[in-house]
């Protein structure tokens, strides 16, 4: 673990990143399961099936970009 002190100023952006894109990310991946499911008229187990996998691609897409967030705004420095 590193000596230095927690940047609060940087801590604080990444956290309010998180939360802003986490809900964009994660809420337009489950609606967009949600779409596809009643516009094919699929039945709804399927259509859960169809939420659930994407909104687990909108948490994938959340930690890659919560990742590169950490690496240019470092909260340790």
């Amino acid at each position: 673990m590193s000596d230095k002190p927690i940047n609060y100023l940087h801590l604080s952006t990444i956290v309010a990143v998180a939360i802003l894109v986490g809900t964009e990310l994660v809420g337009a991946s489950w609606a967009a399961g949600w779409a596809l499911g009643g516009l094919f008229q699929l039945d709804p187990m399927v259509s859960r099936a169809l939420e659930v996998f994407f909104s687990v691609l909108g948490f994938v897409g959340l930690y890659f970009f919560m990742r590169t967030a950490i690496k240019n705004e470092p909260i340790r420095g």
